[in-house]
């Protein structure tokens, strides 16, 4: 792996990409630290998948400019194919060839490649390697994908959606092996649309929408500067809840109300109230610490699961 002094492994200023009439992204800035893991959420038609199909080099940007440890795409674009990797949320491959098979062909791709074996060892596939994809669990499989995009070294991995379609304990195999990856010294933009992932991985989080960052720091500091306190959940007994006068900063779908709530002693009767003044009471309702999901959801108006 590279000096600490190397150049930074991503920095993107002013991105803008437009299709037609459509302005995709909007002026976005993104840089990764060595070592540091950023996670890109946002909405469907947010611009999340144009901006990191830009910083991929699948994509020209109209306007900015994006360097990939310290080259500048798309001049630099064969030599920085070399230094990243890239594990696709849809990722299709001949599923008759072996884990070997496939990582051999992959490494045929790169000018320096690890040996199959380093890699079928750190990712626990020894006992499959002569294994067909086809014949492999769902986590097996994204091992081997997560595999491929390991075979060259990379200082800098793209990561969409990585555990997408997996079981729970797949998924935290994933995410074992992913924070094993970066604790190596590599550094990973991260789509996702499992808060829970983006909190266990993510040192920092950004949250787009309208082709525009609106918000980026640590998933910590993220819900203390827009959700703190805790987070009230409830449920009508019946009616519409958007039928009902509610406390300011209430956000309503249905016969779910979802806030946040600062003063427990002072917020949650004032919610009880409002329900019985609107005629419809209330069948449930849940106090929790705030998360992640409840900065999304504040901010974008969208939860990630609808996302």
């Amino acid at each position: 792996m590279p000096a600490p002094l190397d150049p930074p492994p991503l920095e993107a200023r002013g991105l803008v990409k437009k299709f037609k009439d459509v302005v995709a992204v909007a002026g976005v800035d993104l840089h990764l630290a060595r070592g540091e893991c950023l996670a890109l959420l946002g909405p469907n038609g947010a611009g999340k998948t144009t901006t990191v199909e830009m910083l991929e080099g699948l994509v020209a940007p109209d306007a900015g400019s994006i360097k990939v440890c310290g080259m500048e795409l798309p001049r630099d674009r064969r030599a920085i194919m070399n230094r990243i990797g890239v594990l696709l949320q849809e990722t299709t491959l001949y599923k008759r060839y072996t884990v070997r098979e496939t990582l051999v062909m992959f490494a045929s791709f790169f000018a320096r490649a690890l040996e199959p074996q380093v890699i079928l060892e750190r990712l626990q596939l020894t006992d499959k390697a002569d294994v067909q994809l086809r014949k492999l669990s769902g986590g097996q499989r994204q091992r081997a994908y997560l595999g491929c995009a390991l075979i060259n070294d990379p200082e800098l991995l793209f990561l969409d959606e990585p555990t997408t379609g997996l079981d729970p304990q797949a998924r935290r195999a994933i995410w074992e092996l992913l924070a094993a990856v970066k604790g190596e010294g590599r550094s990973i933009l991260l789509t996702t649309h499992y808060m829970e992932e983006a909190e266990r991985l993510a040192d920092r989080v950004a949250i787009i929408d309208q082709g525009r960052i609106i918000a980026l720091g640590t998933p910590r500091a993220l819900i203390a500067a827009h959700c703190e306190g805790q987070s009230l959940r409830l449920e009508t007994a019946e009616g519409d809840g958007r039928t009902i006068r509610w406390p300011a900063g209430a956000r309503v779908q249905g016969a779910i109300v979802e806030a946040s709530v600062r003063d427990v002693a002072r917020d949650v009767p004032a919610y009880f109230a409002a329900a019985a003044a609107g005629g419809a009471g209330v069948k449930s309702f849940e106090l929790r610490s705030s998360t992640l999901e409840d900065v999304f959801l504040k901010l974008t108006g969208r939860s990630m699961r609808d996302a």
